[in-house]
């Protein structure tokens, strides 16, 4: 069950406006959760939580990002941080 989050409308009016949103804070607060409901309208979610696609962002940030279509959301962006480059 989704609990809307006070941020939810917040973070789709800013995501309009820019290539690039950052989202952030304590851990187990439900920013996956939100980023997913989010995405399931008109995003794509990638997570690199998987270690395959960990591996490619690290590898080659610019074919990473090749595969797929904006806007696309970012989980774990930390872990391959020249995808921001």
């Amino acid at each position: 069950m989704y609990i809307p989050r006070y941020a939810e409308k917040i973070v789709q009016e800013i995501s309009q406006g820019f290539k690039v949103l950052y989202v952030g804070g304590a851990r187990q607060v439900g920013k996956t959760t939100l980023l997913n409901h989010l995405s399931r309208d008109e995003r794509q979610t990638v997570s690199l939580d998987s270690l395959d696609k960990r591996t490619q962002a690290q590898a080659d940030p610019a074919l990473f990002l090749q595969q797929f279509s904006p806007p696309v959301l970012i989980d774990e962006i930390q872990y391959a941080p020249d995808l921001l480059s």
